[in-house]
């Protein structure tokens, strides 16, 4: 089936008892056993039947044979690294998410875990013996906020242990796009190693870090319209960007469906699209602020990835944390979560900001 139809259908037939179309909301902790050690459900921590559906869906999206659902996606990143042993070297792209970076460099790299940070540009040139005595290669593409580009395919003969594109275990917010509608928190895993999916779903149930079942049946819902959502994201991203690109009071516009962006190629052949997210320089750190500050339709907060079109100033918002480090984003730098509003909308709403009206 394509990805369309397994959004809908993968792990959601209708339910046995009732017929319901919809996975219903299975909010319960714990379940009947048929005698001592008789069941198919024991409680809500280990397993949960709303959650199961969401988990064999996303992992069919990915391609995975295992999906493994989280409260958020810092516990599913979090619960990852519980893979390594105390100590572990890790290679991660320098660019990461704010709330990733916070976790290695004040929470991992006190008890001892190390950390090289790399560019995508190095890895893309393979990494030049970077990973040697590395148990773990962080890897976000495109980044957040630069927009910066990793072949995974590269880094995937480095590692020698492709899943699709390279990677052993994929991990998402499911907060941002396959949600959508900025209604819950949640994170998930996806991996075709049955070892690592077997760990994965011992730490699952050992740490806790579990979604509620309304909160699986919100990601599960949001899935469904996946596939329409970002074309429609992709499509206004790419009005809003041409927009950008030719008005004198942005610097520069950092995209990946530029021709000229240095990732252009790498995305053209391993993304369906270019997605939602741009970002783009204003002239100064001042106006960037206020810039954010006018908006009437991008709503000025964090997060990314839901139906609205957001709009935020990384530097003191999202990528706070980064402010002290050597991968502190450039103080004149503004986000855009690009929504599924009407493109021309959004356009003279970021004329009107960016005039200073």
């Amino acid at each position: 089936m394509e990805f369309e139809t397994r959004a809908i259908h993968a792990g959601q037939d209708p339910d046995p008892h009732t017929g319901a179309v919809t996975v219903p909301i299975y909010a319960t902790s714990t379940y009947a056993q048929r005698a001592v050690g008789e069941f198919r459900y024991d409680y809500s921590r280990t397993a949960n039947p709303t959650r199961e559906a969401f988990e064999t869906c996303l992992a069919s999206l990915e391609g995975a044979d295992h999906g493994i659902a989280f409260g958020s996606g810092m516990a599913a990143t979090t619960t990852v690294m519980h893979l390594l042993e105390h100590g572990a070297h890790v290679v991660a792209v320098n660019d990461v998410y704010g709330g990733t970076y916070r976790l290695f460099s004040k929470v991992y790299e006190p008890k001892g875990y190390r950390f090289t940070y790399v560019t995508a540009d190095e890895c893309n040139a393979g990494l030049g013996g970077k990973l040697e005595g590395a148990a773990m290669l962080w890897l976000e593409t495109p980044t957040n906020p630069l927009l910066n580009v990793a072949d995974i395919a590269i880094v995937a003969q480095i590692l020698q242990r492709p899943l699709e594109h390279g990677a052993d275990i994929v991990v998402h917010s499911t907060t941002k796009y396959l949600g959508g509608h900025s209604d819950l928190i949640g994170g998930v895993a996806a991996t075709s190693d049955a070892g690592i999916a077997e760990r994965l779903r011992f730490l699952q149930n050992s740490l806790g870090a579990v979604p509620g079942p309304f909160d699986a049946w919100l990601a599960l819902r949001g899935l469904k319209t996946l596939a329409v959502r970002m074309r429609a994201h992709c499509a206004n991203a790419e009005q809003v960007v041409a927009f950008l690109q030719g008005h004198s009071a942005v610097e520069r516009v950092l995209y990946p469906g530029l021709p000229g962006h240095p990732g252009h190629d790498i995305a053209a052949r391993q993304m369906d699209g270019f997605g939602g997210m741009a970002s783009f320089l204003a002239a100064s750190e001042e106006e960037a602020l206020a810039l954010v500050a006018r908006t009437r339709i991008w709503t000025l907060a964090e997060s990314l990835g839901g139906v609205e079109s957001l709009i935020e100033h990384p530097g003191q918002m999202t990528h706070a944390s980064t402010a002290d480090s050597p991968f502190a984003v450039p103080a004149t730098l503004v986000r855009l979560s690009v929504g599924i509003e009407s493109a021309d909308d959004l356009i003279a709403d970021l004329d009107q900001s960016l005039a200073g009206s």
